[in-house]
């Protein structure tokens, strides 16, 4: 019939849409890996390399790949994302494909991928987030810093975040690098955002924004920031905005101890020039401003009973415990409050169980494991094997020691032998309602987005739509 004639060309375009991009045969070693960020690249690049027998499948729950270098990084940090041309060549390699718009544990389980592969990798990071569990956490205006970034950097889950920018300030609790790139975007000059990949809705509410004051809240002191010196440096040199830091929270630590490491040495002496230098000055003019508050925990949200949202928060003093390096925060017992229209949580992401035959340690947030061996054919990478840590040359390193784990394995011959020698796009193809997309289809979007981002100066302009994503390739398809 006419109908199943249909259907047979729509599986032959599918079909050839992931054929082409990787040549396999059954005698090779195949792995999956399920997440396509750098954990999940970095693994199958050093696969690639070692080992030219070795073919790989790259999964993702999105239609698209990359992961945290397209949603994470921020958009003033263009070089950190050129790592997506490596990934790229890897990708249209004859030994690499890369399958989206499949979620493990929703649209397939570990139970139906394993069958196909040597090696199952899991790479999938940590989207989820983590609670301060205190009171008013749930008041408009208090997000997390995770939701924020997705939404400025167009992750389709977040990008009706929609955040209240209209008051004067915003708290930030957490000082780490994440907290850095949010207070970075609140108080960048809209004319160096204009030339950026950051979505064209975020662009808008940051040209509307009123915050010309950002606090970075950490519960311990000076010597236990967790953002690095490169990122501290950038917030000292943002035009026409003024560093706040209280020369009194450094007197005890400008003697360090000699056995300080080099990097923490280095970042705590910025620190301390950077309070001496500029003082506690208030901003004057247009003049925006922003500072790190130490020693407090945020104990509650307060609201404003008017309009139902985050008034402020309140903080308890802390005192410091132990060696000074490691010093552990303790209360005491006394409080101040801290008046924001918009509250950050930035005390870092968390990796959540996603299948019921993956073991996971819900006290550490991670998938237990050893140099990234789970159990017999199955294998871990990045942030669900070591914790949301690091930064991308870390996670290179970490994926590094996976692969080497995988390829010694394989070297042994403790790798199982796939009880299905059929490709696993067969089996993709028979399950309702999914639609899997191939690297191909990702060039697709690519070419829109760049074509959309040119006429404004912009390296592309980000589809944020799922729906929208997949009409491209559709209407590619129709086409063809």
């Amino acid at each position: 019939t006419m109908n199943s004639c249909n259907g047979i060309s729509a599986r032959l375009v599918l079909v050839r849409r992931f054929v082409s991009t990787c040549t396999r045969q059954n005698t090779s070693t195949r792995v999956g890996i399920v997440g396509s960020g750098p954990a999940g690249f970095y693994t199958a690049h050093h696969l690639i390399k070692h080992n030219s027998n070795l073919h790989v499948d790259i999964f993702d729950r999105l239609p698209i790949p990359f992961g945290l270098v397209r949603y994470g990084v921020a958009p003033d940090h263009p070089d950190v994302k050129n790592v997506i041309n490596q990934f790229s060549v890897l990708a249209e390699s004859e030994r690499c494909r890369f399958i989206g718009n499949v979620s493990l544990g929703k649209d397939i389980t570990l139970a139906q991928l394993q069958p196909f592969y040597h090696a199952l990798v899991l790479a999938y990071g940590a989207d989820d987030d983590t609670f301060l569990r205190v009171p008013g956490e749930d008041l408009d205006g208090v997000l997390s810093a995770r939701a924020f970034v997705g939404w400025y950097n167009g992750l389709p889950e977040h990008a009706h975040l929609n955040p209240d920018l209209s008051g004067d300030t915003a708290v930030i609790i957490g000082q780490g690098n994440v907290a850095i790139d949010v207070a970075r975007m609140l108080l960048t000059p809209i004319s160096i955002l204009e030339t950026t990949d950051i979505c064209e809705h975020a662009l808008e509410a940051f040209r509307k924004s009123s915050v010309r004051r950002v606090w970075l809240v950490g519960r311990r002191g000076p010597l236990q920031v967790a953002f690095t010196i490169k990122e501290f440096r950038e917030m000292t040199k943002l035009p026409e905005c003024l560093a706040v830091l209280d020369r009194a929270d450094f007197e005890g630590v400008r003697e360090l101890p000699a056995d300080m490491p080099r990097p923490r040495k280095r970042l705590t002496e910025l620190l301390v020039k950077t309070a001496d230098a500029v003082g506690s000055e208030p901003a004057t003019g247009s003049r925006k401003e922003w500072g790190l508050r130490f020693l407090r925990s945020p104990v509650a949200f307060l609201c404003d009973q008017q309009r139902r949202k985050v008034s402020g928060v309140k903080l308890e003093i802390n005192k410091l415990e132990g060696d000074p390096l490691s010093a552990r925060a303790v209360g005491t017992g006394h409080f101040e409050t801290l008046d924001c229209s918009l509250a950050l949580r930035s005390i870092g992401y968390k990796t959540k169980p996603v299948d019921k035959d993956v073991p996971f340690d819900p006290k550490g947030g991670i998938i237990p494991n050893l140099n990234g061996y789970v159990s017999t054919g199955l294998y871990c990478s990045g942030w669900v094997k070591t914790g949301p840590i690091g930064v991308i040359l870390s996670t290179m390193n970490d994926a590094f020691e996976t692969a080497d784990t995988i390829l010694n394995d394989l070297q042994h011959g403790n790798l199982p032998t796939p009880s299905d020698s059929g490709d696993v796009l067969e089996l993709l193809f028979t399950l309702p309602g999914l639609h899997p997309t191939s690297f191909s289809d990702w060039k697709l979007i690519d070419q829109v987005e760049q074509s959309h981002g040119r006429p404004k100066g912009k390296p592309r302009e980000k589809v944020t739509s799922l729906e929208m994503m997949m009409n491209i390739i559709r209407t590619h398809s129709a086409q063809n």
